[in-house]
């Protein structure tokens, strides 16, 4: 057995992606976007995000177009919610994404309330309810998502984001 100083599986250094490397390199937070109640849910992990504030505010994300989320988003769901993860939710983060296990689907991870706008992760750093706008298109591999923010609390925790592939507590102190 071999003992390696990085990942066996690593794209070699001069052979990665720069636009990823500088995308890496910029701190994303890290949301789950979610739709649904009971057993119609669907959520995703989401970290590009933008919020636009105005009369009416709006929320921007990019969603797999091939995950849960992004099928329920294509078949006309028009509301969700997005909660803000808080620190040390991490593992929420990876089942969301798919990269973690979660037996009986990933809603059995963390509670969850359900509102008007869909499923609401509880201990979330905040979170918003918001009605999608009929502009959907795609951008790049992924379904760019736009929606007003129709609802918006804050909570007194520290926010999850993710920085060149390690997640960090983003400190409101």
């Amino acid at each position: 057995m071999t003992i390696h100083t990085d990942h066996p599986f690593a794209t070699p250094e001069p052979e990665r992606d720069p636009v990823r490397r500088v995308r890496g390199r910029m701190p994303a937070p890290v949301t789950i976007w979610a739709a649904g109640s009971g057993r119609e849910r669907a959520g995703l992990t989401v970290s590009s995000v933008l919020i636009a504030d105005g009369d009416p505010a709006r929320v921007i994300g990019l969603i797999d177009p091939d995950s849960d989320l992004g099928e329920r988003l294509a078949a006309g769901a028009h509301t969700l919610t997005v909660s803000v993860l808080a620190g040390g939710q991490d593992q929420l983060a990876e089942v969301f994404a798919g990269l973690a296990p979660a037996p009986g689907g990933p809603f059995t991870t963390g509670s969850w309330t359900d509102t008007a706008w869909g499923p609401v992760l509880v201990g979330s750093a905040g979170w918003l309810g918001v009605r999608v706008d009929e502009a959907r298109r795609k951008i790049g591999w992924s379904l760019l998502v736009e929606a007003v923010i129709e609802h918006a609390e804050v909570a007194a925790a520290d926010a999850l984001a993710h920085v060149r592939g390690r997640y960090r507590r983003a400190s409101i102190d």
